[in-house]
């Protein structure tokens, strides 16, 4: 087939959940199709991106990403009924290119990454495969409920155009795809033919190891990385409590604020194996100040927990010296790429019911918590109970092998596109 693929973004480097299923995906599917893609570019991004996604498209056209947060993105917001995310995201420069490669070219269809973009496409007979990482206006419901005060009328009128425009193109779109089947639910209130097409992981980049129990020493990257300031010097006996995450995205901002604040607190049981430190390592890009400072107010002099911004680009290596994975998911959706990381590299997941969007066997697979006591007793139990450990890594790693690789889920997607044509 030859297919226009929109995007709100181009998908490489690396560095977000959605960056990660869209590479993998145009990979695999370059292999039975001629893929255009035309996205968005952000400032960082130039050639050398450009160049790698070039291995596996036919074409790619890319348009600057506006500035989301600016004073005339605000005005036109409160101005209009389309809400500040479909603000950002209208591009006449995009709606150009669209219209010429529609013009210069035949497509069997249109696959477009996210409702956000849709309003970029012009009116066409083309088949439209609409994908839906998420189901945005309950990320920015959730955002809102804990937002200040004041602000929060304005935030839930914006959440209300939002909602109007996602389940509109959700209408439009020919076929619509959900990444797991809480979205689908939602979204079949307003049609009832959605297909589920999940998250993937590279099972051949991430790996088991054998020596997941002898944990070495964590010494961050540099003194700005650590809690207090200084170079955590560990003992052989640490075990790693994993973190992981983008923070420029609230879900990720929520989940360590409550892991400081209400789960870290509460570990400081005694365990059977003496002489057991943990730390929590806690790893990603944009670490806010606010949350180091909130971890420095509530140390009271101890150091366990670890900032590491300075962490290899290679994630699979920060798996391989990690001994959990916490990934307390309460705002958002769609599946979490860390979770299947941390499962295809043999690392426990400790979740909550938000964050099993895979539908992985509870104390099979995976382990769930619904509080921050739940959390606390979980942590204890997997550090303790080396059976129950090892039957959480290796059913897990079973797991992403059988439904999760990238190949499943393009030969998924490619039935959809089959479906349409």
């Amino acid at each position: 087939m030859n297919i226009l693929l929109v995007s709100s973004y181009l998908p490489y480097p690396l560095f977000s959940g959605g960056h990660i299923r869209l590479y993998n995906l145009i990979k695999q599917l370059s292999k039975k199709h001629e893929i255009t893609l035309i996205c968005e570019k952000r400032d960082y991004q130039g050639e050398s991106e450009i160049k790698e996604l070039k291995k596996f498209c036919k074409k790619i056209i890319t348009v600057n990403r506006k500035k989301q947060w600016s004073l005339k993105n605000i005005l036109k917001t409160g101005l209009s009924f389309s809400s500040f995310l479909v603000t950002g995201h209208t591009s006449w420069q995009m709606k150009k290119e669209i219209q010429r490669e529609l013009d210069g070219s035949q497509f069997d269809l249109i696959h477009v990454e996210t409702s956000y973009v849709m309003q970029n496409i012009p009116v066409t007979k083309i088949p439209v495969v609409l994908v839906e990482h998420n189901v945005e206006y309950l990320v920015y419901k959730r955002f809102t409920d804990s937002a200040l005060l004041p602000l929060r009328p304005l935030l839930y009128i914006d959440v209300l155009k939002l909602k109007y425009w996602e389940e509109k193109m959700w209408k439009k779109a020919t076929r619509l795809v959900a990444v797991s089947e809480i979205e689908r639910k939602i979204m079949e209130e307003k049609r009832k033919d959605v297909v589920v097409v999940s998250n993937g992981v590279d099972i051949l980049k991430f790996k088991t190891t054998n020596d997941k129990r002898q944990t070495t020493p964590l010494r961050p990257a540099s003194a700005k990385a650590s809690a207090g300031g200084q170079l955590f010097e560990g003992q052989a006996s640490e075990k790693r409590i994993l973190f992981i995450g983008d923070f420029r995205w609230v879900q990720n901002i929520d989940a360590i604020e409550w892991i400081i604040k209400e789960i870290w607190p509460k570990i400081n049981f005694k365990f059977k194996i003496s002489n057991l430190k943990l730390i929590l390592w806690v790893v990603g890009r944009h670490i806010p100040d606010s949350i180091r400072r909130l971890t420095l107010q509530l140390a009271q002099g101890k150091q366990d927990v670890i900032f590491d911004d300075q962490a290899s680009d290679k994630t699979e290596l920060i798996y391989q010296k990690s001994d959990l994975l916490l990934a307390p998911i309460r705002v958002g959706g769609g599946t979490s790429f860390k979770i299947l990381e941390a499962m295809a590299s043999g690392v426990p997941v400790v979740t909550t019911p938000l964050g099993n969007a895979i539908n992985a066997k509870e104390n099979s697979e995976i382990v769930i918590a619904k509080t921050s006591e739940d959390f606390v007793k979980n942590i204890k139990k997997l550090l303790e109970d080396e059976k129950f450990y090892e039957t959480i890594s290796i059913n897990a790693r079973k797991l992403v092998e059988e439904k999760f690789n990238w190949e499943k889920i393009s030969s998924d997607l490619n039935s959809v596109y089959e479906s349409v044509t």
